[in-house]
Parts: C-alpha cells; sequence; structure tokens
C-alpha cells in the first residue's frame, strides 16, 4: 500500500485534535464523563428474546413442545429480568442526571428498574393475548395470507406492532428512552413508524406497511385495519409565549373501532375523530372529523394518455 507515513501520522493528528474540540462546541450531542446509557445492541437481543416468549417455536429454538417450553421460557424470563433491570436503571439515571432542579443522590436505580422489570414481565400473558388477535386480524383482513405461521414469520406489520406493544408497555411503567429505542429498531427494519405513547386497540393490521406513521396521542380503537403510507399526524405544533413547542397535548387524531384507511391517506389533527366503521380512500388528505359509516375518497381521477399515431405504446410487465 502506497502512503505517506508522516502525512498520515500528522494529518489524522490534526483532524482528531479538531473533532475532540468540537466536544466543547457541541456539547449537547456527547455522553462523557457519565454513567453508561442503555445500550442499542441490548435492547435489540432482549426484544429477540421476547419475541421467542411471544411467539415461541417461531424464533431461534426449535423442537419446543409442553414437555420442555417451561424450562425454555423460564430460563429466558430469568435473562431477561436481569438485563432489563440493567438497561432501566441505565435510563432512569439518566434521564434524572439530565433533570433540571432533580436530585438523584440517595436513589437507588436498580431497585426501581427492577419493580419496573419485574411488573413488565407480569405483562406478557396478557400481551400474547392482544397480539394473537392482532394475528388473527391480519389472517382475516389478508385473502393472501395462507395461515397464522406465514404471518408470524413474514408480516412486517405484526413485527412492528409487537415491538410497539412492548414499548408501550414499558412506557405505561414509566421507563425513559428504551421504549422509544426499540419502536425506532421496528422503525428501520420495517419502515413502520409507531410511537410507543400511541394508543391502539386489539386486532390491529397494517397491510403491507411500509411508510406507515402513527403518532405519539393517536388513539386507535378495535379492529381497525391502515394500508401503506398512512400517516396519523400533527396538524400544527402549539407554542408558548416563548415561542417554545407545548409538549404533551392533543396533537394527534382518534380513530374508532372498525375503521379501514387506505393507502397514503394522511389524517392530522388532535381534535380529528374517524367515527367507527368509516373507510378513507387512498391518497385522501384530511384535518377534520366524520361522523360513524362515513365513506371519504377522492373524486375519480381522470387519465390522459397519449399515443404516436396507429404505434402501439410499449408493453410493461410488472
Amino acid at each position: 500500500m502506497a502512503t505517506d507515513l508522516r502525512i498520515k501520522e500528522e494529518g489524522l493528528s490534526e483532524i482528531t485534535d479538531a473533532v475532540v474540540a468540537t466536544y466543547n462546541e457541541c456539547s449537547g450531542i456527547h455522553h462523557l464523563g457519565h454513567k453508561p446509557l442503555p445500550s442499542r445492541d441490548a435492547v435489540i437481543d432482549i426484544l429477540s428474546d421476547l419475541f421467542e416468549i411471544l411467539y415461541p417455536g417461531f424464533g431461534r429454538r426449535q423442537n419446543l413442545h409442553m414437555g420442555n417450553v417451561e424450562y425454555h421460557v423460564g430460563d429466558l424470563i430469568d435473562s431477561l429480568h436481569d438485563r432489563l433491570t440493567q438497561q432501566i436503571a441505565r435510563a432512569l439515571r439518566h434521564e434524572c442526571e439530565c433533570g433540571q432542579n432533580r436530585s438523584c443522590e440517595g436513589v437507588d436505580f436498580e431497585a426501581l428498574a427492577q419493580q419496573k422489570t419485574v411488573g413488565f414481565l407480569r405483562k406478557l400473558p396478557e400481551l400474547r393475548t392482544v397480539l394473537a388477535q392482532d394475528v388473527q386480524a391480519a389472517y382475516e383482513g389478508d385473502p393472501a395470507a395462507t395461515g397464522l405461521s406465514e404471518i408470524i414469520f413474514c408480516y412486517p406489520g405484526v413485527e412492528a406492532v409487537t415491538i410497539y406493544r412492548i414499548a408501550h408497555e414499558l412506557l405505561l411503567l414509566g421507563v425513559p428512552l428504551i421504549p422509544r429505542m426499540m419502536t425506532e429498531y421496528a422503525h428501520f427494519k420495517t419502515g413502520i413508524d409507531i410511537h410507543p405513547g400511541a394508543r391502539i386497540g386489539p386486532s390491529f393490521f397494517i397491510d403491507h406497511g411500509t411508510g406507515v406513521v402513527i403518532g405519539e396521542t393517536c388513539d386507535i380503537g378495535k379492529h381497525v385495519k391502515l394500508y401503506q403510507g398512512v400517516t396519523l399526524g400533527a396538524l400544527s405544533f402549539p407554542r408558548d409565549a416563548d415561542g417554545k413547542i407545548i409538549r404533551g397535548m392533543k396533537r394527534h387524531p382518534t380513530l374508532e373501532d372498525d375503521v379501514v384507511v387506505y393507502a397514503n391517506a394522511t389524517i392530522l389533527g388532535g381534535d380529528t375523530v374517524i367515527g367507527h366503521h368509516s373507510v378513507i380512500g387512498s391518497s385522501v388528505w384530511l384535518m377534520h372529523s366524520v361522523e360513524p359509516y362515513t365513506v371519504v375518497t377522492l373524486e375519480k381521477p381522470s387519465l390522459r394518455i397519449k399515443g404516436k399515431g396507429n404505434v402501439a405504446p410499449p408493453m410493461y410487465e410488472i
């Protein structure tokens, strides 16, 4: 390799000094001299083991049966207890240290994290019940599905909703940072962005899924179906007298039971309520409420096709 070692040593030293100098100038985007933060890799491993519990036999461990599954699940839960406690303690400590006018002295973050971990693990049976309804809704809502196994193995919407439901339970227990890490991992993996703060009822199905966005303050009822590209977003961001965003307000829409929203529709606003059994058509942009049993569609578009005399247009195969 033809390189000049002198240029390398002098150049890289200069670059290193310049980068380190920015750590004083841009102090908000580093975490130096503090206790460890939650680990992305550890959180992803935790999600993987939770999938093993929620969908046994569909993950890494095969040949499970009723004779050995109790041992397998017990081993996973024991391991999850320790790893979740560690990661939650790190998140709680970070939240406390970053808070204003809060004293972290004397707080036993490990003990608090253990309480939250055990509280979450107690929710696993209930989570499985809700997820079973979600998987069944996917099967009933997609005529291309050949069975529940295909849905669990292959459907990104089910994976994203599973991670959302895990993250939502942790958020309800007051766990900071980690729920958002989980749903952003799902976003990265599936293209589906569900904020862990959204409230979503059972039998929820996202078909195809890519590009779906569900905001923090969304309320979604039972038996709701969304297609790809749907956005349930905020109409605007209210600000205080100093121009700062007011947080914690209801900014995202409410979808009541048995609503269907087709591809690329956008529904915005915290005061927007889509009444039960309504259908929102593809590419609709909606910023106001509609009554139950309403169908909202765009006017039928017209196609304009130009040809060159009698020459047939090119044919395309999909």
